[in-house]
């Protein structure tokens, strides 16, 4: 399969994301001096930005990729909600599963960067967790959806959207309707995930989710000891953990394989494992082996992390630099 026929089947999927979504909002300026009120510095501000973040920026990747996303979250009803849902439609996503509720903050995130370097972060949000009736609607949502789409991607960042219940019961539906279900997991409900299809936490994520501690880069053995009780726990196909420095680590019940890092000059990781999570649900949903989704979905992170901000893959980019691993 070439990289052109990999991206034409892209086009044919459609993605429901659920999980929590946010605004990442940006405060650029110079800074050529300290306060006089406290040791900080004074930003001369120039230019202000909001983009969308959280899973909303899963469902950006999905569609830079030429597939069809479909996200489905709750936000406010405020302010902050209105222009949440403004950006999704300024950047062509549909609002048909955003659910908006008097109940809830819409999370934004403040980043304030001075000299082009990042100063302060405020965060503006509600982390509770839905009531009954708000894991209903969001329930009810994902089933209108759930008969028409190829895979499903579950995004969390612990802000009270993905309850245990929310979970279970999506993937209940998933699998009745033999669609293909993706996580990015938090710690808080790191177990409420069984019998996914692919299980991506990063390495920091997966120690908090099974208490344990180990250095990688002395102790292999150790590691894969962790993914071997993961996989024991949760019953999910494939494992696929990111290492950060050290690149990825991928397994399933035919192989396990450790992808090195590729050289980047790093601008910012934000929004690195969103990229990750899109490609990789991508290449499994156009039915590519473990090991080629892993070492495609590393390259990806690598690429966003050359930009400053959250922001989706290059597209043009990607297939370029994918040459390189289809060929080889």
């Amino acid at each position: 399969m070439d990289v052109t026929s990999i991206f034409n089947q892209f086009a044919e999927k459609r993605v429901l994301v659920l999980g929590d979504v946010m605004i990442d909002a940006y405060m650029r300026g110079s800074v050529t001096r300290v306060s006089p009120e406290a040791p900080v510095p004074i930003v001369n501000l120039t230019k202000t930005e909001e983009r969308l973040g959280g899973a909303a920026n899963v469902a950006l990747n999905l569609l830079a990729l030429g597939a069809q996303p479909i996200l489905c979250s709750m936000v406010g009803s405020g302010a902050n909600g209105s222009l949440f849902r403004s950006l999704m439609d300024k950047r062509g996503l549909t609002l048909d599963g955003i659910i908006q509720s008097d109940e809830r903050k819409t999370t934004v995130k403040t980043r304030v960067i001075g000299n082009n370097q990042h100063l302060l972060r405020i965060d503006d949000e509600e982390v509770t967790s839905l009531t009954e009736h708000q894991e209903n609607q969001v329930i009810d949502r994902v089933n209108q959806f759930i008969g028409s789409i190829d895979a499903v991607i579950l995004e969390d960042y612990n802000k009270g959207v993905l309850t245990d219940r929310v979970i279970r019961a999506v993937i209940e539906m998933a699998n009745k309707n033999d669609v293909l279900i993706a996580v990015d997991p938090k710690k808080d409900n790191f177990f409420s995930y069984e019998n996914v299809t692919l299980f991506k936490p990063n390495l920091k994520e997966l120690k908090e989710g099974l208490n344990v501690e180990f250095d990688l880069a002395t102790d292999k053995i150790s590691f894969e000891r962790a993914i071997d009780v993961l996989q024991e726990k949760l019953n999910n196909k494939i494992s696929f953990v990111t290492l950060s420095e050290h690149g990825v680590f991928v397994q399933s019940s035919s192989n396990k394989s450790y992808i090195p890092a590729h050289i980047r000059t790093i601008s910012d990781v934000s929004g690195a494992g969103d990229t990750v999570i899109s490609v990789a649900t991508l290449c499994l949903a156009v039915g590519l082996a473990p090991q080629l989704i892993a070492e495609i979905a590393n390259l990806s992170g690598g690429l966003v992390c050359e930009v400053s901000g959250v922001v989706p893959i290059n597209k043009a980019q990607l297939m370029e630099e994918m040459v390189k691993i289809i060929d080889a």
